[in-house]
């Protein structure tokens, strides 16, 4: 029998988190493969032998999550993750992802310095920054998701306060590109080639996420930024992903990466499975 597993986050609630689930492991079971959703609580760990699964016996493990320890373990363990741990922490980390599109269409960038106790922020490595990036700049949390831990800044007061909140906190900060304010498209990708794509856009937030009220609509992609998407796809080693770019004055660039993109919003506008596509995708590659 064909056997896999969705492994969740331990303890997430949100509806569009568990959308994507259920609609992957409807378009498995139609194509024969038996799949358990499952929260990842004490899903692998390290015997004597080495590390080892405490999963099921599954043939495939659709990772959901962003656990890096348990995903390493698992494919120590030799389980086949859709995506592969190293992909997952890359998309991750945002600061990561910039370092491993290195060469692409990457807004500038400049990391945080580490901060291990509470005290001031540095004035003069603020003035550089803001020299470099200019005013407004985008101060990103290298963790986050749904648009939460991304904050602009319209001034060096601004900048300091919002700096001084991240200080112990992995953070970057980043140019702000005003073309594509309140705009940018999600991409879709599966299997190294573009699925979908959907222009996303807010009238009240420089940030357009849907979760936080931004409107989609389906965009079809030319085939230079289509074959942008997938060289990012490939140079991160993601079997699926949502890409989000932006519009530059001089042609898109790369906002950010999601390994474990949702996918109910994009579904809805454009009429297009992606669950069918992604699980197709699995499907050939395991049998």
């Amino acid at each position: 029998m064909k056997r896999g597993i969705i492994l969740i986050n331990a303890y997430t609630k949100g509806e569009s988190e568990l959308n994507g689930p259920k609609r992957l492991a409807e378009e498995l079971a139609f194509l024969g493969v038996q799949t358990e959703i499952r929260r990842n609580f004490l899903s692998a760990g390290i015997a004597e032998s080495g590390a080892q699964s405490y999963l099921p016996e599954a043939d495939f493990c659709v990772y959901l999550d962003k656990d890096k320890y348990a995903g390493e373990l698992l494919e120590r363990s030799g389980m086949r993750l859709f995506n592969r741990m190293q992909a997952i922490a890359d998309c991750d980390d945002k600061m990561r992802t910039c370092i491993a599109l290195s060469g692409f269409p990457v807004p500038k960038s400049i990391p945080a310095p580490l901060c291990y106790t509470q005290t001031p922020v540095d004035e003069a490595f603020l003035k550089n920054v803001a020299e470099r990036l200019g005013f407004p700049l985008v101060v990103k949390e290298c963790f986050g998701s749904l648009g939460k831990g991304v904050y602009k800044a319209e001034n060096h007061a601004e900048l300091k306060e919002i700096a001084s909140a991240l200080q112990m906190k992995p953070h970057l900060f980043q140019r702000f590109v005003a073309e594509s304010s309140g705009r940018d498209l999600r991409v879709i990708v599966i299997g190294g080639k573009v699925f979908a794509a959907m222009l996303r856009t807010s009238a009240g937030d420089f940030r357009s996420n849907v979760e936080l009220g931004g409107k989609g609509e389906p965009y079809e992609l030319d085939r230079a930024a289509a074959e942008l998407c997938e060289r990012i796809a490939s140079r991160l080693r993601l079997d699926y992903c949502g890409i989000d770019l932006l519009f530059g004055k001089d042609g898109f660039l790369v906002c950010e990466v999601n390994s474990n993109a949702f996918f109910g919003g994009i579904e809805r506008v454009t009429g297009k499975s992606v669950a069918r596509a992604y699980a197709e995708y699995i499907f050939r590659e395991i049998y």
